[in-house]
């Protein structure tokens, strides 16, 4: 597994990129995270995503499917895309620290 040292410290991520420790992820990482994705500043409209992928997974245990992901945030799929390039999977999840998907987020 690979580390990720970000201001804040260092983290384990697996081999994939995602983050193995849902509670190590803090907004701090997250910043971090998103600048390795090519995102300079995370946004108001990026934070809802966030905030509502990682409300998800603590609630269910996985992370949501894309659908309720654009109906709960309002945001269409182009809109997720447009907000992390690498879509709401490989962008939107490791940002969020959530496991790497098994299913169609």
């Amino acid at each position: 597994m690979p580390d990720f040292t970000y201001p804040g410290g260092t983290v384990a991520l697996d081999d994939k990129g995602y983050l193995t420790d849902f509670d190590a992820w803090n907004r701090e990482l997250a910043a971090a995270l998103a600048a390795a994705e090519g995102i300079a500043a995370l946004t108001a409209d990026h934070w809802r995503v966030i905030d509502y992928l990682r409300g998800y997974q603590a609630e269910h245990g996985s992370a949501p499917m894309i659908r309720v992901l654009c109906r709960e945030t309002a945001f269409s799929l182009q809109k997720i895309y447009d907000l992390f390039e690498n879509g709401p999977a490989r962008g939107a999840c490791r940002v969020a620290g959530l496991p790497r998907p098994d299913s169609c987020v």
